[in-house]
């Protein structure tokens, strides 16, 4: 399969938003419902673990039964994208997950939790997360034309940054108020609606494909070549994987500790994560604006731009100068973000599209622990050079992706 087939072609400069499409807003209205539904999961959870059995240790082992599967099964979910219809995918895991979420609202209800029933829940969403994710991305472009994916990538991930702005505190309320068991289940009506939405959806429509016939751990490795085969594709592709590892965990684990040991104030913390909150906001909704033009230069300088500012948040000592430089990197990133999707799914074949949006979501899922892991060392050994060397490595990763014409070329 030559993955230079997929060509850019030229695009009309004003193209309608999205939304103006009844398909992608059906989808939209689903999705918004649903993803403010998941942020009273994201918050029931932990809290019931704690209620529970009151501890760190069962917390983070029940955290990570929805790690592994997710990343483990990604590729998996993203060639049975390519074989099945998404949209059926999306149906089934949004369905399994009602079903669990509704019985482990009740069993809390009843007072009759166990700890290996949160395993299982765990355990089950990751899964059905690393089948939804792939479907979710090969699906979008089926209902709306390619000029308009900036802009539908930018209004659904931009939506969802929102929801888990403003989510957590009235599930919070919800807890304190009427008990654990009203965020399980109002996240299991939450699910209904995204059902409706893609009952009334059409089936994207089916892509021939050799790979059909081949088995699924062949049909994995197919994607593989294809990504690999294309210079553009995976130059890009390294680029999306750097900027998940050099961000991820120095900003997850870097801001906690900065937040402690130089400003000595939990306030800190809250203002260092709504600057970078803010930031990605911003970056999404700016990708969606206009069409690009020269995006290969774009996407080029973009991360060079990210890369400057991680390499100088550690540099800073005073907390708004810090909060300040995490701003415009999450902005750039926000917007590097929506502009690598988009261009992803506008260049690669649909037979395969499943597939190669799957490496692209295990680069990030596959690398966040490693990510995690290495900035808890590092940020023991020096915070000001744990945040200079990522921004090194993601600035050589940047450099090493210009140095391909296909990808300076690209439009």
């Amino acid at each position: 399969m030559a993955a230079t087939a997929a060509i850019d072609t030229p695009i009309p400069s004003t193209p309608d938003h999205p939304l103006r499409n009844r398909n992608f807003r059906l989808l939209w209205m689903g999705n918004t419902v649903s993803w403010m539904g998941d942020q009273f999961y994201l918050v029931a959870l932990p809290w019931l673990i704690l209620q529970t059995v009151s501890s760190s240790v069962a917390l983070g082992t029940i955290m990570m039964a929805a790690a592994i599967p997710r990343g483990v099964l990604m590729l998996m979910g993203g060639a049975l994208s390519d074989r099945v219809s998404p949209r059926k995918i999306m149906i089934a895991t949004a369905w399994a997950r009602t079903v669990l979420v509704a019985a482990v609202g009740v069993l809390v209800w009843l007072h009759a939790t166990q700890l290996w029933q949160l395993f299982i829940l765990a355990f089950a969403f990751g899964s059905a997360d690393a089948f939804y994710a792939p479907a979710a991305q090969k699906f979008t472009p089926s209902l709306v034309k390619p000029e308009q994916l900036p802009a539908a990538n930018s209004v659904s991930q931009g939506t969802l940054q929102i929801t888990s702005l403003v989510g957590p505190a009235p599930a919070g309320l919800v807890i304190k108020a009427l008990g654990t068991a009203w965020a399980f289940l109002i996240d299991a009506v939450s699910f209904l609606f995204i059902l409706a939405a893609l009952a009334r959806l059409p089936d994207p429509p089916p892509t021939q494909s050799a790979s059909a016939k081949k088995s699924v751990w062949s049909s994995i490795v197919e994607g593989l070549k294809y990504v690999n085969d294309d210079v553009a594709l995976r130059s890009l592709m390294v680029v999306a994987a750097g900027l998940n590892f050099c961000l991820l965990g120095p900003l997850s684990i870097g801001l906690a500790w900065m937040a402690k040991m130089q400003f000595g104030t939990p306030v800190a913390l809250g203002v260092l994560s709504s600057a970078v909150a803010a930031g990605s906001l911003l970056g999404m909704v700016l990708a969606g604006l206009r069409k690009a033009r020269r995006r290969g230069y774009l996407l080029l300088a973009v991360s060079v731009v990210i890369a400057i500012c991680a390499a100088m948040v550690g540099v800073f000592h005073h907390l708004w100068s810090v909060a300040g430089t995490l701003f415009v990197m999450a902005t750039a990133a926000g917007f590097l973000n929506v502009q690598l999707v988009s261009w992803f799914q506008q260049r690669v074949e649909r037979a395969v599209l499943g597939r190669v949006m799957s490496v692209m979501m295990f680069a990030g899922v596959g690398l966040a622990p490693v990510s995690v892991a290495v900035a808890g060392v590092a940020v023991k050994w020096s915070l000001p050079g744990m945040f200079l060397a990522a921004g090194c490595l993601m600035l050589l990763v940047t450099l090493l992706a210009a140095t391909h014409r296909p990808v300076r070329e690209i439009d």
